[in-house]
């Protein structure tokens, strides 16, 4: 068991000590497991171990030679023995297909370590081609071969000779699916763990008890984030006992040679050790104190494998960053030894000694003259270093032998294990087949009685939920602690009630992603999403929500771009849930009713990636969800109001059909002369105040206006220019001013004149943050009501 004492500043315990509660998960010694059960590795194993971790630690120190200020070697190489143990004994999983959706997954939520991910692939490979060819696959582009690693850091549009001629591949400075077997983008900021976790969600809900294994890399550097520990906090609540954290704990970072509490000397950034936050969160841990020694290592991934009390396992490996490199600590995690400097070569020389052979050297010629990593000279000294890699590699057949089996062993382990789908598994096909088909119609259930009181959240839940229940639960859900205040409660009507868990509920739609987490949610939830067999939906105030999802959802569409460059296929959708939306929320004050949310996601993602829905009528829901998940982007970012609108009879009041929102813009209202300008609305306050209030003040003006309403920037800039053209022309941009519940910013594209945007509406017109009180007061007090509206409008049709 974890022994917790609270220590006094002089470090004696005092008498009263504290200790952890009861734990379902377990703490373990690989050490002492060693001593009491023996080395479980003979000694031509090990001996086979020693010699291949030479060529990975050597491959590293030449990679960052010839690509200079690039990569992390440190961390690299501390955290290489464990990682060689996983992919030649571990993990299950086929190296003759990457995409195998029930392999084992290795996953880099250290993505700084990709220089070593890059050196395990490519020498992965070069055993498999000199010892199992027929484990290769066919098609290249599905290998690392050692000729890409000329594209280490490199971009697409280099055009160095040998990158052109050996047809390189460009491998990104942090993990992305554009190299085989990589599942997440990684690297930004803690978001690589929880997305981990998210795949092992996937992964433990679609295979139910023989669920693939997620094994994560990481470093104690990589903990400190806060959605990590809530991440931590998911994954030991809902029981992901398929779930294997592996921690390079080497103690530095960029700035520190002390990250955490060791024994009774104070960490530089936190007072906890990673076996101590992983424990507290009720994973099981297993502490390898030496990190290089292969016994305990494979004893600790051995016992991880074993253990059966369905939480999730640790294990933190003991280590030295730079180990062995010539440079440790701190030093070594962003940078390394100087272009082919004397301390490269010594780290080298284990394997390539400089006086054995004829051993490239840039050494003597200028800096201006190789032109650094880009040069021909460089490249050239690269690519011959890396031939004499090969050829050593070749004379290993005793090393190249054993390691082959593994990986045919590893093959040959996931086959026999036939893992199937549960019976009942969700069926994402399902979500997408009726998104394609249901287009033109609301189902009966969903259709809205004019003159009822409807909140565009509420729509949003139900909406989701026939999506949920016709797929029998592909979409999953979670809330800063907000499932009911924000609606998306109701995707999970139709299944159990209460929070998902992987023994007790596993068939609840509902996660407890450790409370009001923003951070850990919406990178779990896109982890989700990207394992190809659920939409992930999370949701709070879409002032948080946005903003602290940003980076996971940018992360999650760099991903999706990358892997259908590798593999084709589709994006695969998570929901940004931006709910209480607008000024409408204003109760709660300028903190949560904010108009800058849109602005950080509409208009500021590849097209196609990101599609943000902004209705302003319940009616429009259906219409825009289906609209968004046929195009199948990777992230929907919906934004829904809190307060209840009431359904208007849009056959009525002359208003086109709800289905018109589908097209991202449509025209309210035509002029029916010339007319004397055009007025451009988005959201759901501005716009129903518009229509209620400012619209029958100007007809008894007699002012004659074209009126269109903004339901999705990016629905409209996916239809073809022709009908983009017809609905909403170019010459109705140029004279129009706009009136909206977000912010100018976000007008711009539709409001093309200064004279437009000098008369435009907006939150903050008035140059400063809106005061709290009912919707309708902070609407008036940023001159957005029908009235202010009306005088805004007769304004600008006088100036014109």
């Amino acid at each position: 068991m974890v022994t917790n004492s609270i220590s006094t500043a002089s470090g004696r315990t005092p008498a009263a000590q504290f200790s952890f509660g009861p734990r379902r998960g377990v703490f373990l010694n690989a050490a002492e497991q060693v001593a009491t059960a023996g080395a479980p590795l003979d000694a031509a194993t090990v001996a086979h171990c020693e010699r291949f971790d030479l060529f990975y630690r050597t491959l590293c120190a030449v990679m960052y030679n010839y690509v200079p200020l690039s990569g992390h070697p440190g961390g690299s190489i501390s955290s290489g023995r464990f990682v060689m143990r996983l992919l030649f004994e571990t993990m299950d999983y086929d190296l003759s297909r990457p995409a195998r959706r029930d392999a084992d997954t290795i996953s880099y939520s250290a993505g700084h370590k990709a220089l070593g991910l890059y050196a395990f692939w490519v020498l992965r490979n070069e055993v498999a081609r000199l010892a199992a060819p027929e484990l290769l696959p066919a098609d290249e582009k599905f290998q690392l071969r050692l000729e890409d690693l000329l594209g280490f850091r490199r971009n697409p549009a280099t055009r160095t000779p040998l990158f052109d001629k050996l047809q390189a591949k460009a491998l990104d400075g942090h993990p992305t699916p554009a190299t085989p077997f990589v599942r997440l983008s990684t690297g930004a900021s803690g978001v690589g763990l929880p997305a981990s976790l998210g795949l092992a969600w996937g992964a433990a809900d679609l295979y139910g008890a023989d669920a693939p294994r997620v094994h994560i890399v990481e470093g104690e550097g990589g903990l400190t984030p806060g959605r990590v520990a809530e991440a931590l906090a998911a994954g030991g609540t809902a029981g992901l006992g398929n779930v294997v954290l592996h921690i390079d704990w080497n103690q530095a970072s960029i700035d520190s040679n002390r990250v955490c509490r060791d024994g009774e000397t104070p960490g530089d950034y936190v007072q906890w050790t990673p076996a101590e936050l992983a424990y507290l969160h009720d994973w099981n841990v297993i502490l390898v104190p030496d990190g290089f020694d292969w016994q305990q290592i494979t004893m600790a991934q051995r016992t991880a494998i074993a253990l059966d009390n369905g939480q999730p396992t640790a294990i933190v490996y003991r280590t030295v960053k730079g180990w062995q490199y010539g440079i440790e600590g701190r030093a070594s995690h962003g940078a390394g030894h100087a272009l082919c400097s004397s301390g490269f070569y010594a780290a080298v020389a284990p394997l390539l000694p400089k006086d054995a052979g004829p051993l490239p050297c840039c050494e003597g010629i200028p800096q201006h003259c190789h032109g650094g990593s880009e040069s021909p000279i460089v490249e050239q000294c690269y690519w011959e270093t890396l031939g004499l890699l090969r050829t050593a590699l070749a004379t290993e057949r005793p090393m190249l032998d054993a390691l082959a089996a593994r990986l045919r062993e590893a093959q040959q382990r996931l086959d026999r294990r036939r893992r199937q789908l549960r019976p009942d598994a969700p069926r994402l096909e399902a979500v997408h087949a009726l998104a394609t088909q249901a287009r033109t119609a609301a189902p009966p259930e969903l259709t809205l009685k004019p003159g009822a009181k409807v909140t565009l959240r509420d729509e949003l839940g139900r909406v989701l939920n026939y999506y949920n229940r016709a797929s029998g639960g592909a979409l999953v859900v979670a809330s800063a602690d907000l499932l009911a205040s924000t609606s998306v409660s109701k995707v999970n009507d139709g299944f159990p009630t209460g929070f998902y868990h992987r023994h007790n509920n596993a068939t609840a739609r509902q996660l407890s992603i450790g409370g009001i987490c923003e951070d850990a949610m919406t990178a779990l939830l896109a982890g989700i999403s990207a394992f190809g067999g659920h939409v992930g939906v999370g949701s709070s105030y879409g002032a948080f929500s946005a903003p602290l999802g940003h980076i996971a959802a940018r992360l999650h569409a760099i991903g999706n771009q990358a892997r259908v460059a590798l593999e084709g296929g589709s994006y695969r959708p998570f929901f940004l849930v931006c709910a209480h939306a607008g000024l409408k929320t204003g109760e709660d004050g300028p903190t949560h009713a904010d108009p800058q949310s849109l602005q950080l996601l509409q208009d500021n993602f590849p097209a196609g990636t990101m599609i943000t829905l902004t209705p302003w009528d319940p009616q429009e829901v259906w219409y825009l969800v289906t609209a968004a998940l046929a195009r199948q982007p990777a992230v929907i970012a919906p934004f829904v109001t809190r307060p209840p609108e009431i359904v208007l009879d849009r056959a009525a009041l002359d208003l086109p059909p709800a289905a018109s929102a589908a097209h991202g813009a449509y025209r309210l209202r035509s002029a029916r002369g010339r007319g004397q300008g055009t007025i451009v609305l988005q959201g759901t306050g501005v716009t129903n105040a518009f229509l209620t209030q400012t619209r029958p003040l100007l007809e008894r003006e007699g002012l004659d206006l074209n009126v269109y309403v903004v339901t999705s920037c990016e629905l409209f800039d996916l239809l073809p220019a022709d009908e983009r053209d017809r609905l909403f022309p170019e010459e109705h941009q140029l004279e129009a001013m706009g009136i909206t519940d977000f912010t100018l910013a976000t007008m711009t594209r539709w409001v093309r004149s200064n004279y437009g945007r000098a008369h435009s509406l907006h939150p903050f017109r008035n140059g400063h943050f809106l005061g709290s009180g009912p919707g309708a007061l902070v609407m008036a007090e940023a001159g957005l009501d029908g009235d202010s509206q009306f005088e805004a409008v007769r304004a600008y049709v006088r100036g014109r």
